[in-house]
């Protein structure tokens, strides 16, 4: 172990771990959304990864509130952007999935706002 004081001490992203009321159902929709596994789970933490890539992580919060996007009463504190090749294709399949398409939606033509089973916005965008 290094005693040098001056020393950087290395950082890598690792994760981003979401809130919600069942960490199971949100590891399986983002797990069959991104292709991601399990790597570490319990009662009340999920967390997803696959080789080489960042993870996800779902945390049971007792009293876990859904963000009521785009009302700014509850607040969606943050959101995923996923880059796809054809909106109407990708939103079909997310929907499949457990989606809920929001009826308002800021511009359908660049990117749609979707919520996952937890009620947190996420994107879908061709421009990335």
């Amino acid at each position: 172990m290094s005693t040098d004081t001056n020393s950087t001490p290395a950082f890598r992203y690792a994760a981003v771990t979401f809130d919600c009321a069942d960490p199971a159902d949100m590891a399986r929709f983002y797990g069959e959304l991104l292709g991601m596994s399990v790597v570490f789970s319990s009662e009340d933490f999920v967390l997803l990864g696959k080789e080489g890539a960042t993870g996800l992580g779902f945390n049971r919060l007792a009293d876990y509130r859904p963000p009521t996007w785009p009302d700014p009463t509850q607040e969606k504190q943050a959101h995923i952007e996923l880059g796809v090749d054809d909106l109407d294709i990708a939103e079909k399949r997310l929907l499949d999935l457990g989606a809920v398409k929001p009826e308002f939606q800021p511009q359908p033509e660049r990117w749609r706002v979707l919520l996952d089973p937890a009620g947190h916005p996420f994107c879908i965008t061709t421009l990335v």
